[in-house]
């Protein structure tokens, strides 16, 4: 094997790992939420707040940890932001009080968002230009493997070990990645331009009010003066950062990267697609245990031919996105994710078979599958090689707002519909939850559909402007 090709597969294995980590504690919680109410007390408030400390630190930084690496060095930052999740983990795990736990998920999610949007960047370092789609197709599918499969995971460990670990976990995985990035990663930058300290500053104040008014609201309600506070701060927050990223010399996210149909397409449909993604997935997870008596095990196994598809399905997404380009391959299997969702909305029932549901499960597997690696691909592919680490910043936040945003919408007509009253009573707050997701994530495909074609294949980098140039030695 020659050493371009070692060094790729060691960028594969460390970024694919770390994101893995980062994207499995996003839901790995939920299901282990009624043991740890158990073992360390709390209100309901304080359960969802173990969830939300993660979302919030998580989402609200990841442009600024994009900004660190570009600056500071790629791999030295992805090992700082690994080290800090890797600790935080074992802290959580060992929490002797709630206050204690929700402490380390929010430092947890500091940590992962500095690693988390660095994969990419390292990874697209070390893979030549060609086989970029088949390597993107791994890395997306172990992603998106660890998004769909966080409540069958959690739900395992709690039932069968203890609530603990899904937090230990991390641990040992952590520790034998962060010699391996040290080792077989090379270093890189981005641009030695000064910080955007403003930009950072409203960036991340926007976001946290944004978010923080996604997760409360479907519980304290959307009319709670501090949930329209925040909301309220948060849009205007954001329209300042746009309006200061219009005309600073520097900005931490230029908004001329939106004038492209590529970048702006990819980031709309990831959105979107988050948007459906996440709220289905929350939600169906509680219909197969509340509603069809499956344990936790049972039913994440049940879930298999959605969550574990793109282990099969995505490196051949990644495959064809080099042959044909990214925009027919994420247009696909958007549409075909559209139609899994829309189909389980007419299936399901207070007695639905799993021979009557797996269609819609296979169906939506391979189009979340269709949807990973091409999508990493037409967001890397889409900005200049100095700037494709705040594209993923950028890329990344987008996505976990639209997970904070589907869980909180479809929680919402959920509750408008129906309830935890009765079996019936959450099939009819179900349904039309499911018909909004499948509405959300067509829309995402049609924005797909903007993006220019043959966008996302091997092509050449753009030339670069008058600027530092990308900066990559071996470490």
């Amino acid at each position: 094997m020659s050493q371009t090709r070692r060094s790729a597969a060691w960028a594969l294995l460390v970024t694919s790992v770390a994101g893995f980590m980062a994207a499995l504690d996003n839901l790995v919680v939920t299901t282990a939420l009624p043991s740890i109410r158990q073992d360390l007390g709390g209100a309901l408030d304080d359960l969802e707040w173990t969830v939300s400390a993660y979302t919030l630190t998580f989402a609200c930084l990841l442009m600024f940890g994009a900004a660190l690496g570009d600056r500071f060095g790629r791999r030295r930052l992805f090992i700082a932001g690994l080290t800090v999740f890797t600790g935080a983990s074992a802290a959580a795990a060992m929490a002797p009080g709630i206050g204690s736990l929700i402490a380390a998920r929010a430092v947890q999610g500091v940590g992962a968002a500095v690693m988390m949007p660095l994969t990419l960047t390292l990874l697209t370092a070390a893979v030549p230009a060609a086989r970029r789609g088949t390597m993107y197709g791994i890395w997306g599918a172990v992603n998106g493997l660890a998004v769909a499969s966080g409540p069958l995971i959690g739900g395992s460990l709690t039932e069968h070990v203890s609530w603990h670990w899904i937090f230990w976990l991390n641990v040992p995985l952590g520790l034998l990645v962060l010699p391996l990035a040290r080792l077989r990663l090379a270093e890189s930058h981005g641009t030695d331009a000064r910080l955007d300290v403003p930009g950072t500053l409203l960036a991340g104040s926007g976001l946290f009010g944004i978010v923080y008014s996604l997760v409360r609201g479907p519980s304290d309600g959307w009319t709670d003066p501090v949930v329209l506070t925040a909301l309220s701060a948060g849009g205007v927050l954001l329209l300042a950062f746009v309006g200061w990223s219009s005309r600073a010399a520097n900005p931490m996210l230029p908004m001329r990267l939106f004038r492209s149909r590529a970048f702006s397409g990819i980031n709309a449909a990831s959105l979107l697609m988050f948007v459906g993604m996440f709220g289905s997935i929350f939600l169906l997870s509680q219909y197969m245990q509340n509603v069809l008596g499956y344990s936790p095990t049972a039913a994440g196994l049940r879930m298999l031919p959605w969550t574990g598809m793109p282990m099969l399905v995505a490196p051949i997404a990644g495959f064809l996105s080099d042959r044909v380009g990214g925009r027919p391959v994420v247009a696909a299997g958007l549409f075909l994710q559209a139609a899994g969702l829309g189909y389980l909305a007419c299936v399901v029932t207070a007695h639905a078979s799993y021979a009557e549901q797996l269609p819609a499960l296979v169906l939506s597997g391979v189009g979340m599958a269709l949807y990973f690696a091409p999508a990493a691909a037409l967001v890397m592919s889409s900005v200049r090689p100095r700037e494709q680490g705040i594209a993923s910043g950028a890329n990344n936040a987008l996505r976990e707002v639209g997970g904070a945003l589907g869980i909180a919408v479809m929680s919402s007509i959920f509750s408008a519909y129906g309830g935890y009253t009765s079996a019936q009573s959450f099939v009819d707050g179900l349904r039309p939850a499911l018909i909004t997701g499948a509405s959300v994530v067509a829309l995402a495909a049609l924005a797909a559909l903007v993006i220019p074609a043959r966008a996302g294949g091997p092509r050449p980098a753009p030339a670069e402007p008058a600027a530092p140039a990308l900066e990559a030695t071996a470490g």
